[in-house]
Order: structure tokens, then sequence, then C-alpha cells
């Protein structure tokens, strides 16, 4: 194995290899070098992602609970985000528009590991109305529109050539140029958070956790142990 991605070792057992090449230095995440307003705290770090060059800083991990208990987790793509919450579009018939459906709350995890951060997100989830979706739907490439329309995402498909002749019958009924209607069973979700969570990385596993909690017409903050 690459030395990059670590070393082999007994079975089962994860050997890391050098460290990474953002260091960890001495700094850390004080209470003083925080905004007061989570949000943006958030601008600055999703800023710094990008700056770093890392790709797509907007990916987040997903979490749901299915209608079993079964916790259930997915990358998605942050869209835009506010004091009212953060934005993600899916199709609300997969496997995380019902778990959604059945059990409005959720978590995100942004894993922006090279920079030896992550924000993690929890709070109520809530459907955008078609009105709040359709900009959103229409600013997407002509063929990521018929693609919303071909996948009936997370349903079972016979073979890959199922989509593929699905999605040519999709630019056959429209084609570059003419618009396509967003679906009636795709659209956006907004995540309200009652947490957001700032982990910076420091040496010997003794991180800074700096958790931002709703107090009054503001934000708290408090340090929790590593």
């Amino acid at each position: 194995m690459d030395a990059a991605q670590g070393t082999s070792g007994p079975p089962g057992r994860w050997q890391a290899g050098p460290a990474a090449p953002y260091e960890m230095d001495g700094t850390g995440l004080q209470e003083d070098m925080v905004a007061a307003d989570p949000f943006v705290q958030f601008s600055r770090w999703l800023a710094d992602a990008a700056a770093a060059g890392l790709p797509q800083p907007n990916a987040m991990v997903l979490a749901t609970v299915s209608g079993t208990g079964q916790p259930r987790a997915r990358t998605v793509l942050l869209k835009q985000y506010d004091p009212a919450g953060f934005v993600f579009y899916t199709n609300r018939t997969s496997r995380k528009g019902r778990d959604l459906a059945g059990q409005p709350r959720a978590c995100l995890l942004f894993p922006w590991h090279a920079m030896h951060r992550q924000v993690l997100i929890e709070g109520v989830v809530s459907p955008l109305t078609t009105e709040e979706s359709e900009p959103y739907f229409r600013s997407r490439a002509h063929g990521s529109q018929l693609g919303a329309w071909a996948s009936r995402q997370s349903s079972v498909i016979a073979s890959r050539a199922e989509l593929d002749e699905r999605y040519a019958d999709l630019q056959r009924r429209w084609p570059d140029g003419e618009q396509v209607p967003m679906p009636d069973f795709w659209g956006g979700y907004l995540l309200a958070p009652e947490s957001i969570e700032f982990w910076q990385g420091r040496p010997d596993r003794l991180h800074d956790r700096l958790e931002y909690l709703p107090s009054g017409d503001g934000w708290a903050v408090q340090r929790l142990a590593p």
C-alpha cells in the first residue's frame, strides 16, 4: 500500500501513514477566536476549505434514521445556507426522503479532514415548497435536470442499461434548449439547526470542540471534551 494511504498491518487494523500535509498547529480553536454567530463562523471555515483547494468543500454527510430505527448516511451537497438553516436537494422518494418524511430530524457533517476540521450540525428538517425548489432546479445543467427524472433514486433497477435507456428517452422528449419541468417527486430540504459544533484537530487527540446552542435571541458557546 502507498505510504500516503497508510501502511499494511494485521488484518482488521489500520496503521496510519505519514501526517497529513496540512499540519496541526498549537493555536487550536479558542472561544475568543470564534464569531458570536455560528453562521458567520461557518462562512469563515467554508471559505478556508475552498481556499485550501479541498475538492467540493460544500460536500456534507447527511445522517437520517429509518422507520425501523436504522441509522443511514450518505454524502450530499450543501446548496445554500442562511440564518434559517442549511439547504440540500434530492428525490423525495429516495431512502433519505422517506426517512425524513417519517422522522424529520437529521445530522450534517462537513469532514474537512485535510484541514483537521469538522462541522457537525443537528436539527429539524422540513421540505421546501415547489416555488422554493424550482429556482435551483432551473439553475442545474440540462443533463442534471434529465437525471432527476431518469433516476427513481434508491429503487431497484435491473441494469445500468435500463437507466441509460430511460435517460435517452428523456433526451428525446426534452432535447437541449427545451425546458425540463421539475419532477413533483424532487425538491429541497431545510435543516434548521438546534446545535452547531466546530471541531478543530489538536496534537495528542486533545482536540477543540466548540458547540453553539440557541440562547434567547442569539447563541451560547460551550466547550466539549474531546
